[in-house]
């Protein structure tokens, strides 16, 4: 029997399409039981337009049989089955597709919902087959003694043969697969290429990694994958179900059969859209981060399906990052697809489906917000990190979309509050919304830049995480109203109770003289340390506290101080004295007396408004040093 060359260009090309198309070996399975599908579904459309034929559902099936001993795996289909000359058409030639051809025959009928469409799929069996033998027999349309089944073969590059086989001749391996009476369809045995040190073909002749392969690549292709009497996948999947046949059980169940998380979701989402670009989603807001969520090793992303059978595991262009924590699938007829089925042509439908799930997300949560405030608090708790970083990524292009999901712990209450509701509670006469930050609640309502603030009655954003502060300075403003830190260095109602100096008398013009001369010599003491010192009009019960000028605050600095690359970036720190304090009445009489002991105050107040900030002592034994001597 002579030896067939490929029609398709050469050796080379073969090659490439077993060892540079696909990314996995294993996607040879998904390959060969969508061809089995789109056969099947071949027969089935081809049922509903000749009246002669006739089928039954239960005559629809895929088996698939591994034989160890044989190195043998089966793949069967009862579908439409191919002649002699499909055979040479459709595999003799690489990249030739029977089934893109049918669905353009078909295209105007509904319903024609072909998988296979580049004619590469097939070829994808000699990335773990040594040899592939093809026997098929077609739908019998005329006298069935007149049809015959043909045995198509090939070891790779080199060749194929076809030879016509009948009941009586079929090779032992496709008895083993068909039983004694060939009906019609196609049978492909693939010789399972031997192990190697950095391939183990084993694994593809063992029952539980076939079956694994079935659930992750083709749960839901529409007709039965047998494995002896078992059916292994679940054929209708739970998005193409009415929503009103199904309960909340069965989407949890869903959740962790997809093994999405072990949790029990927050809420799904069950999306349906028909238009230019039609799809199905399954969506679920997890009530518990992963382990990994806030790592690098967190890989976002949704199932991704074709008709039913999976083209990515993670298609990270569904999810914007700040809603990477949703977890789901989305199956879509209409994605162009590239050669190997496994990655996506960045196209408009891609784009379009991207959008609508961004949307759909955002409405779910703020209705969450809305109607389940307690459940949107625990959703906030593990993931409103993510939404504030989506804030300050992009140079803030979508702090828009995002601000009104946000959520802060604020000094009027435990519970957090939104913007909305912070601007909503603001007093007619306050201008600014005034946040603190730091490490936590208690340590931010206990700095001395607060008093002032809470005194005039006005409420105060509690900002403890790092991402915090940055979210803020990137929204600049909320519903016209500013936001302004409370170590700001304008708090906007300071020039309410100052005088004009036109105003003041001789003795207070005095004391400022001599106040500013401290100023002068505790900036003197201090040198590059701060920016400028100056009297407080914000300190009522403390001696001293740091604050800032311009757009880096310390608690900006203190973030990057932790990073790699940030290091070197510094606030302009302003230091401030409570004139009225009896500290500063000391550092008067040492400006008078001893000069050397205002150095000693200004060191101490220095590194103690330091700390109160959070930051730590430049010298800390010297600073020990300074304290001794104070109190000695």
């Amino acid at each position: 029997m002579a030896t067939k060359q490929f029609k398709a260009e050469s050796k080379r090309l073969l090659e490439m399409m077993i060892n540079s198309i696909y990314t996995h070996k294993e996607i040879f399975l998904r390959e060969l039981i969508s061809n089995a599908s789109d056969a099947i579904d071949k027969s089935y459309y081809r049922s509903l337009t000749n009246p002669e034929i006739t089928f039954h559902q239960e005559d629809f099936f895929i088996e698939l049989k591994a034989d160890k001993e044989k190195r043998t795996l089966i793949i069967k289909d009862t579908g439409i089955g191919m002649t002699k000359e499909e055979l040479e058409a459709n595999l003799g030639t690489i990249a030739k597709s029977g089934s893109l051809a049918f669905k353009q025959e078909n295209e105007a009928k509904d319903g024609v919902d072909i998988i296979g469409q580049f004619g590469v799929g097939f070829y994808s069996a000699f990335m773990v087959a040594d040899e592939v033998t093809v026997i098929s027999k077609p739908a019998v349309e005329a006298d069935e003694n007149e049809i015959k089944a043909h045995k198509w073969t090939s070891k790779g590059a080199d060749g194929y043969t076809i030879v016509p086989v009948d009941n009586a001749a079929l090779v032992s391996e496709a008895v083993d697969a068909w039983g004694s009476d060939m009906k019609t369809g196609t049978v492909i045995i693939l010789k399972i290429k031997a192990n190697t040190e950095e391939e183990n073909y084993d694994e593809f002749l063992e029952e539980y990694r076939l079956k694994n392969l079935v659930k992750k690549y083709s749960d839901f292709i529409k007709y039965p994958i047998k494995m002896g009497e078992e059916t292994i996948n679940s054929m209708v999947p739970i998005w193409r179900k009415n929503k009103s046949e199904l309960k909340e059980e069965d989407y949890v169940e869903f959740y962790h059969e997809k093994h999405f998380g072990f949790d029990k979701p927050l809420k799904h989402i069950h999306a349906s859209v028909d238009g230019v670009t039609s799809y199905n989603a399954i969506l679920y807001i997890p009530s518990k981060a992963p382990y990994d969520f806030y790592t690098k090793e967190f890989e976002k992303g949704l199932e991704l399906y074709s008709n039913g059978v999976m083209i990515m595991h993670k298609c990270p262009d569904l999810l914007p990052d700040y809603f990477s924590f949703v977890q789901g699938l989305v199956d879509s007829a209409d994605l162009s697809l590239n050669i190997s089925r496994e990655l996506l042509q960045h196209d408009r439908q891609l784009q379009f489906i991207a959008r609508k799930i961004k949307e759909k997300v955002k409405s779910e949560l703020l209705s969450m917000k809305k109607n389940d405030r307690e459940k949107y608090v625990e959703f906030f708790k593990n993931f409103g990190r993510t939404l504030k970083y989506g804030v300050y990524s992009d140079w803030g292009a979508n702090k828009e979309l995002l601000q009104d999901l946000l959520m802060f712990h604020t000094s009027s209450s435990e519970d957090m509050a939104t913007l909305d509701e912070y601007v909503s509670r603001m007093k007619e006469d306050q201008k600014y919304i005034y946040y603190g930050t730091g490490e936590t609640t208690t340590k931010i309502s206990k700095l001395p830049q607060t008093e002032l603030v809470l005194d005039k009655g006005f409420e105060i954003l509690y900002l403890t995480e790092e991402i915090d502060e940055f979210a803020v300075k990137m929204l600049m403003n909320y519903k016209e109203k500013e936001f302004r830190s409370i170590s700001s260095g304008d708090l906007g109602f300071e020039a309410e109770d100052a005088k004009n100096d036109a105003d003041k008398t001789d003795e207070e013009k005095a004391v400022e003289s001599t106040n500013n001369q401290i100023f002068e010599a505790v900036k003197e003491a201090l040198g590059e340390k701060v920016k400028v010192v100056r009297a407080s009009k914000r300190l009522k019960s403390h001696p001293v506290c740091l604050t800032s000028e311009g757009e880096l605050s310390i608690e900006m600095e203190k973030v990057l101080s932790m990073m790699p690359e940030g290091g070197g970036a510094k606030a302009e720190k302003v230091l401030e004295l409570n004139v009225n304090h009896e500290i500063f009445q000391s550092m008067k009489q040492a400006f008078s007396d001893d000069k050397e002991k205002l150095k000693l105050y200004a060191d101490v107040l220095y590194n103690q408004a330091r700390l109160i900030e959070g930051l730590p002592t430049e010298a800390p034994l010297q600073y020990a040093n300074d304290v001794c001597k104070l109190i000695n």
